[in-house]
């Protein structure tokens, strides 16, 4: 069974502080289109994603799930 994820709340988070995803992509090292595939749950965020994404947008670790653990409906 695949889940999928709602990152609204993420995409929104990531305008709110670097602007575009293009931005958040090049701030951890990756092309903007491999962040554009986790984003839309084409890959799957590896655990070391979800770490440096939460530190780069001030992301707490209690907020981390509500970011990336939302299952869309």
């Amino acid at each position: 069974m695949k889940y999928e994820f709602d990152y609204q709340k993420l995409k929104g988070k990531i305008v709110e502080k670097t602007k575009n995803q293009e931005n958040l992509a090049n701030q951890m090292g990756v092309t903007k289109q491999s962040l554009n595939q986790k984003l839309n749950n084409k890959v799957a965020f590896k655990q070391s994603d979800i770490v440096t994404i939460s530190t780069l947008l001030e992301i707490s670790k209690v907020e981390i799930p509500e970011y990336f653990f939302t299952l869309k409906v």
